[in-house]
Formats: C-alpha cells, sequence, structure tokens
C-alpha cells in the first residue's frame, strides 16, 4: 500500500496545466486556461484548467475533478496506478506502508507470477520471430490469416513448439522458479517434474487493463481431433477468467472515444477487426459473458452492440449476452452478420469503410432483433407466439430504469402489435417474479423464511400524491415538491459556505446609549445562524454532507475551499466544482490595462450573504405553502382543513416579510 506520505506528496507537487497538457493543447484565457475536451467531440474549446485550484471543468460534457480524476477517467488508471503514474511524472519515491508478514508474501506471490507470464510471453515471441521453424510454422500461420506483422507485434502473439519441457528448461536456466510457471498454469507439476502446459500450438497473450499478461490462449497447429482447438490458462491469483476482457487493453481508449464497446467471441475477431480500423472490439473468449465482463465495459461505456455469428449458436449466445447486459443496465444493440460469416471473416473481406458503414446501418436494438428472429420461429403458431411475446418481455422486465422500460415497451406494442396493457400487465408481472425470487434467496440466506406481501413490489403506475386515512392523518406518498428554483438558492448557500466562509464582515449595530458598535463575523457563521435558527436544512443529499462539514467546524476555522475540491468524497468534490468554477473569467490585468473596477461578490459580501439567506428562506416557505395547498384540495375532515388552514395563513405572512427584506413585489 502507497504511504500516506508519498500520495501527500505527489498531492503537494502534482500541477493541474501540467498533467492536462500531456493531453490537451491548453490557451491561457485570464486566470484560467482553455482547450478542447478530451473526453467528448468538440470544435469550440469549453474545457477549463484553473491551475490556481487546481481542477478541470468541461462546460460541454461535464466532466470535472483534479489532476488525480483526469488521469483516472481518461487512462482508466485505479487510483494506485495514478499515485505511481504522478510519482513518476515529478520524479518522487513511492514508499510502501509496513505490511502484515501474510499480505506481503501475498503481493510478492502475484508479482513474481505476473514476472513469469511477461517472461513466457516474451519467450514465446522469440520462438516465432528468431526461429527457422517458428517462422514457417507459427508467423506464416497468421501472416495467412491476413494479420500484419504490426498487428502481430502489437497483440504479442507468439509460439510454443512441439515439446514437454522446452519453456520449463528455458525458465530454470533463465533462474526463475519454476513453482510459480506451476501456480500460472503455464507448468503442470508432476512428481517434482515440470511439464509446459501449451505446446506445438499459436499464442495469444492475454492482457488486464494495465497492460500485464494474466494468461494465456494457445490455438493448436494441425488438425488433430482429439485435442481441444482452444486451450486457455486456468484459473490463478492472477487471472480470472470471468473478470477478463480479451483486447480490452487495447480497446478501452477507443471506447472511451468512441463511447461505445463492440462485443464478440473470439481473439481472431478482435484482432481482425482492430486491424480493421474497428479498435474498439473486446471479446469474452474462453467463457460465456459473464456479469463482471459486463461491469468492467461500463467502466468505459454504457453503450454494448453485439457482434456474433449468423448461424444459430451464435444467435443463441447473442441472446443470453443481451439480457445480461440489459439488466446491468447498459444499452445494447445487435448487429446481424450475413449466414456464413464470423466477425473475423467479415472483417478480412471486406474495406474499413464498408465495415463501419455496415455497423452504422445494420446496428439493431433489441426489441426489433428479437422479435424478427422469434417472430420467424413462431411462424403463426399461437402458442409459439405467446412463448415468443413471453421471451421478448423478459427482456424488458430485466431492465433497472423504469423510463427506458416504459419507452421499449410502447415500442414493443407496436412492433408486436399487442395492446400496450397487456404487455404491462405480463411485464409487471414478472418483474414482481424476478423480485420475489430474489427476495427469497437473501431470506434464505440470511435466515428468514416470511413471504413478502405483494405489496411490497413496485408497478409501473404513478401513485397519488397524497392518500387519506381512516384515522384523519394523511400520508405522503410522492416527494410534490422539487423546485429547480429552491434547489437554485440551495445550491447559492452552499456556493457561498464553500468560498467565503472564513471571510469577515462587520455589521454597524447601536447600542442602548445610541452609540454605533462594530460587530464582526465570520461569513459562515451568518448563513449557519439563519438557517438552523429557522431548521431549514438542505434537502439534497450531496449539499447537506457538504453542510454538515461547516456543522461539525465549531468556533474552528472552516473547512477552506481546496478542501472540497479535492475532497475523497468524489460526490462532494463534483458538486463544488460545478458550484465554484466559471466558464468566462476577466484577464490577469484588466483594471490595469483597461482602467475599469468590476464589483466582485468579496466587495458586497455582506449584502450578499443576507440575500442569499432570506431567497433560500423565501423558496423554502414557496415550497412548503405549495405542499399545503396541496393538501387542502383533498376533502378532510373539518379539523385537519382548519389545521392546515392556519398553517397556510403563518406561511404566508412569512413570505410576505421575506419578499420585504428582499425587496420582491407580491402580487
Amino acid at each position: 500500500m502507497i504511504s500516506r506520505t508519498t500520495i501527500d506528496q505527489v498531492m503537494d507537487t502534482m500541477r493541474i496545466e501540467d498533467v492536462v497538457g500531456d493531453y490537451v493543447s491548453l490557451k491561457r484565457r485570464g486566470s484560467n486556461m482553455l482547450g478542447l475536451c478530451p473526453f467528448h467531440n468538440e470544435k469550440t474549446p469549453s474545457f477549463n484548467v484553473s491551475p490556481q485550484k487546481g481542477i478541470f471543468k468541461c462546460f460541454g460534457c461535464g466532466q470535472a475533478g483534479n489532476s488525480i480524476k483526469f488521469l483516472m477517467e481518461l487512462e482508466k488508471f485505479s487510483y494506485p496506478e495514478t499515485i505511481k503514474y504522478l510519482a513518476k511524472k515529478y520524479s518522487i519515491n513511492v514508499e510502501e506502508d509496513e505490511q502484515p508478514d501474510d499480505v506481503r508474501q501475498e503481493i510478492q506471490e502475484r508479482e513474481s507470477m505476473l514476472l513469469a507470464n511477461q517472461w513466457a510471453a516474451s519467450f514465446f515471441q522469440e520462438q516465432m520471430w528468431d526461429t527457422d521453424l517458428g517462422q514457417t510454422v507459427a508467423l506464416s500461420y497468421f501472416r495467412e490469416r491476413g494479420f500484419t506483422d504490426e498487428t502481430i507485434k502489437e497483440f504479442g502473439l507468439g509460439f510454443h513448439p512441439e515439446g514437454y519441457t522446452l519453456l520449463a528448461d528455458a525458465a530454470k536456466k533463465a533462474g526463475y522458479n519454476l513453482n510459480y510457471f506451476a501456480k500460472t498454469g503455464l507448468s503442470i507439476e508432476k512428481d517434482g517434474r515440470y511439464f509446459d502446459r501449451f505446446r506445438n500450438r499459436v499464442m495469444f497473450p492475454i492482457r488486464n487493463t494495465s497492460g500485464k499478461v494474466i494468461g494465456f490462449g494457445g490455438r493448436i497447429l494441425g488438425n488433430d481431433k482429439k485435442v481441444a482447438k482452444y486451450l486457455n490458462s486456468p484459473e490463478s491469483d492472477v487471472y480470472h477468467k470471468s473478470s477478463v476482457l480479451y483486447g480490452l487493453y487495447e480497446a478501452k481508449k477507443a471506447i472511451s472515444n468512441e463511447d461505445e464497446a463492440i462485443l464478440v467471441e473470439g481473439y481472431t475477431d478482435v484482432i481482425s477487426l482492430h486491424q480493421a480500423g474497428i479498435q474498439n472490439a473486446v471479446a469474452s473468449s474462453g467463457t460465456s459473458l459473464t456479469t463482471e465482463q459486463i461491469r468492467l465495459i461500463r467502466r468505459y461505456t454504457q453503450n454494448v452492440t453485439i457482434l456474433f455469428d449468423g448461424d444459430s449458436a451464435g444467435i443463441k449466445a447473442s441472446f443470453r449476452g443481451l439480457d445480461m447486459i440489459l439488466e446491468q443496465g447498459l444499452n445494447v444493440k445487435i448487429i446481424p452478420l450475413p449466414k456464413g460469416e464470423d466477425p473475423d471473416s467479415f472483417a478480412r473481406g471486406n474495406s474499413t469503410a464498408f465495415i463501419k458503414e455496415h455497423i452504422r446501418r445494420e446496428a439493431k436494438d433489441f426489441i426489433s432483433y428479437k422479435t424478427s428472429v422469434l417472430k420467424d420461429e413462431a411462424a403463426g403458431d399461437p402458442i409459439k407466439t405467446a412463448g415468443m411475446i413471453r421471451e421478448i418481455v423478459h427482456s424488458l422486465a430485466i431492465i433497472p430504469d423504469p423510463i427506458l422500460r416504459s419507452l421499449y415497451l410502447k415500442e414493443c406494442s407496436l412492433k408486436l402489435d399487442m395492446d400496450e396493457q397487456t404487455l404491462i400487465f405480463e411485464m409487471n408481472r414478472q418483474i414482481k417474479d424476478n423480485q420475489q425470487k430474489a427476495y427469497k434467496s437473501s431470506s434464505q440466506s440470511s435466515g428468514y423464511s416470511s413471504a413478502p406481501n405483494a405489496n411490497d413490489f413496485p408497478q409501473d403506475v404513478p401513485p397519488d400524491d397524497y392518500e387519506y386515512s381512516g384515522d384523519g392523518s394523511i400520508t405522503e406518498t410522492a416527494n410534490t415538491f422539487v423546485h429547480s428554483t429552491a434547489l437554485a438558492q440551495e445550491n447559492d448557500i452552499i456556493r457561498i459556505l464553500i468560498q467565503f466562509s472564513n471571510n469577515a464582515v462587520i455589521y454597524h449595530e447601536t447600542n442602548e446609549e445610541g452609540e454605533r458598535e462594530d460587530h464582526v463575523y465570520r461569513v459562515g457563521d451568518i448563513l449557519l445562524n439563519e438557517l438552523v435558527s429557522d431548521e431549514l436544512y438542505p434537502l439534497d443529499q450531496v449539499n447537506m454532507r457538504i453542510f454538515n462539514s461547516f456543522m461539525e467546524a465549531g468556533q474552528e476555522d472552516f473547512p477552506v475551499e481546496s478542501f472540497f475540491l479535492h475532497n475523497d468524497d468524489q460526490e462532494i468534490a463534483n458538486r463544488a466544482i460545478e458550484l465554484t468554477t466559471t466558464q468566462h473569467t476577466l484577464s490577469l490585468h484588466w483594471k490595469e490595462r483597461h482602467q475599469i473596477h468590476i464589483t466582485n461578490e468579496e466587495d458586497l459580501t455582506r449584502k450578499m450573504v443576507l440575500s442569499a439567506a432570506y431567497s433560500f428562506k423565501f423558496r423554502r416557505v414557496e415550497g412548503m405553502l405549495n405542499d399545503v395547498n396541496q393538501k387542502l384540495r383533498h376533502e378532510l375532515p373539518e379539523e385537519i382543513m382548519m389545521k392546515y388552514v392556519e398553517e397556510c395563513m403563518g406561511l404566508q405572512q412569512a413570505k410576505l416579510e421575506l419578499a420585504r427584506q428582499l425587496s420582491y413585489v407580491i402580487v
């Protein structure tokens, strides 16, 4: 684990303009710097960098953060990888905290296994490029498949000749501990001897997202039907096939840029597409698509396009993948290939322009694809048609986003020529079944046996705002007040606290003798007192967490702006950047150059603070009035009605007083 000292040194040394400047051409614009956003395609620069605050903000796509967030988003580094990258950039020595012996031993084991894999990958490449047999057998095989030498080297392809101990003998001679070769699956240990797992095969290294070799796939050369065509590394401490996508290391940048991942099945599918210019392709090689692999894709994009073989096996595989991707909340399309084609042959047999046009033109949403396939199978049979509808609705029912689910359902109703209410009924039934199964599963694992009530499960029907119960009370069943103006005022309060909470404000007051007295208060004290005295707190959860940071300060100094801009809580950091960053700033020498004085917020602190506090209260009172008026629309017992009438009159009086303070005119 990287020491806190190293992390603090990196945080103090890194300069946002240096880090971003390695990727983006920045030009000075006032106190900030401006460039084209690397996270989305744009022609007019909207990507702002603030050297003073150490943050970036794109006003086009909304991406924001500090140097660490920038690298994690753009390069998809983990947090430790980012710290190490920055430490290397600024020549900072990375110190590791002392760790327990068992943890240190586990880390050393993993590092040794990764070293064994990396050495083996180099060995396989040497066997192909530097031996007559390798060039004749393996290199010619790859070239016959249409792979260029550049592509072969980029993916690190290699060759293991025939021989039971060729790799093991070479590794031992090079000074490696063969035990680690056995742990990675490169060798098989038997009675103290080590035998090579991969023999007479071309080799495909499998890399993790950092580019480290974690496993291998080997394809046999020849037509021996008694031997498996493909052989993959077994599960190990460094290789978990259900959590790995082949080609992701090579494809991750293209996936982010294209905002789409092309999902295929095999190694050669990925390589052929990559060489053809489709560089955002990845494969679930060696395993059926898994939830872990889909979540891995989700780190880079929300959009997945499935490109599987056009035969029946490929169609079934696409169906399985389709439902799993939908269940994880991603958007999915499917591209059917012509019969007899697979992604590898399709990529090799067509130009880049044709392939891209085919992907653009033929990509179908899952309803269109699934409907067309299942309709052919049903062929007018009523029983099969009913099964087809249930199968399609099953895909709808697992979509977690209710809005997206509803939109797809309308489309499904049109394509199937089915009554929408019938489909809603079937979908809700399936949703309930899925939730009850999940409930029972969790109940059994936790020891509970009681069954849920049907009312515990949500319907795709919006509830009434309020329900009147016979005991004279009103139950709120939906959030009836979310006004953008109220949230804007709340955000303004939080912004002022972040930027000016420690600033001093002088108030002139008159004592009992009629003499003027000056009192100095902090901005934070004034705002907190105004809100807490009336028991008004932020409604937004992130704003409330920021507000609590000021409440907890007590008489100590309030947290400074940088505390929030670089906060470990990413939601807090994003909110602080959003509230305190403006797209346009004055140049550094505006006043001297133009002899024009511009009044800023700090010059008007006292007025700004009171105006923000009263505006916040005013909008909140408006919201409370809306709620009470909503309740008064219901038929209520007389005593309940009078209670709300009195509350309404009190709120109206408070609204008028606040309007007077703000010089508002109430019509």
